[in-house]
């Protein structure tokens, strides 16, 4: 497995659909990538 090269890191689920362009292009260029949704209030020790 290659170790994650990126992180796409979001505040909101909501965010994906913005968001799933750029992991489209990562997954394209075969770069490893990690997606996650992270809030700073609800999530802080994640950050």
């Amino acid at each position: 497995m290659t170790p994650i090269q990126i992180g796409v890191v979001m505040g909101s689920s909501s965010d994906w659909d913005t968001m799933q362009h750029a992991v489209e292009i990562l997954q394209q260029f075969g770069i490893a990538h990690e997606a996650r949704v992270v809030s700073a209030h609800r999530m802080p020790d994640d950050m």
